[in-house]
């Protein structure tokens, strides 16, 4: 489902029973899945490599309209904290590229002690950027990524900065850097990946989550290990409906 041209999803497409009447029927969990919503991150690709063949059945096992956020590998982001990544990169975009059309864009999630060094953040920036034009989002966790220098370095590089809750530090909190893509990540508060959002936060998501005329916004829920992140991105779907209705 749609709402407005707001991209409401989850990470992963797993379908916990106790929300199984939200989705329709599908020869796949993701077929089910993408009869509810029109997005999904795709985290195992953090994990592990998948073939570009595994990419090509998500890509056919979904409507026209649905769309795939992949996540890069932690091999990039973790290992190499960005250094020398090009044979990487590689691999990994030669990889998720098969989802063709469906590819939504990348999400690069940063370690929490992984400090802005321009330099290295450049040159990794310029690599992905002669490889690839698709949307790029970036989830640091360092406090020095959230300054005047690491967002202009950002915006050059048309990487657009997740809005993540929670926030390691206030600006956190808030979608900045390249405008055309605004991503919020939410895992789970107070406990990361394990608590559902109140209908008060989800609220003032949804206000905050408006469609923006000329970006692309995205909301996906993390906070998947007791199965919150479906009921959360449901409530929201119902919150953004209402209001662009003008009855919420």
């Amino acid at each position: 489902m749609t709402v407005g041209t707001v991209r409401i999803g989850c990470a992963g497409w797993s379908i916990p029973r106790q929300h199984a009447h939200l989705f329709g029927e599908g020869e796949s969990v993701l077929a089910r899945y993408a009869t509810r919503f029109d997005a999904v991150e795709v985290n195992s690709s953090f994990y592990r490599p998948h073939q570009a063949r595994t990419y090509e059945r998500w890509a056919a096992s979904v409507p026209r309209g649905f769309r795939f956020s992949v996540k890069v590998p932690k091999a990039i982001s973790h290992e190499l904290r960005l250094r020398a990544a090009g044979d990487a990169l590689d691999r990994f975009l030669g990889e998720a590229g098969s989802l063709g059309g469906k590819l939504g864009g990348y999400l690069l999630q940063l370690p929490p002690s992984l400090a802005l060094d321009a330099r290295t953040a450049s040159a990794f920036f310029r690599a992905f950027r002669r490889r690839c034009q698709a949307p790029l989002a970036c989830e640091p966790r360092h406090a020095s990524w959230f300054t005047a220098q690491a967002e202009a370095l950002l915006v050059r590089y048309a990487v657009s900065r997740v809005a993540a809750d929670p926030a390691p530090v206030s600006e956190a909190a808030t979608p900045a850097a390249d405008p055309a893509w605004r991503y919020w990540r939410w895992h789970g508060s107070p406990r990361m990946y394990y608590s559902a959002y109140s209908d008060a936060a989800l609220r003032e998501l949804a206000q905050r989550a408006m469609p923006g005329r000329r970006a692309a916004t995205w909301v996906i829920f993390d906070n998947t290990a007791q199965g919150f992140a479906v009921a959360d991105a449901a409530r929201l779907q119902a919150l953004l409906d209402g209001a662009l209705r003008g009855n919420g």
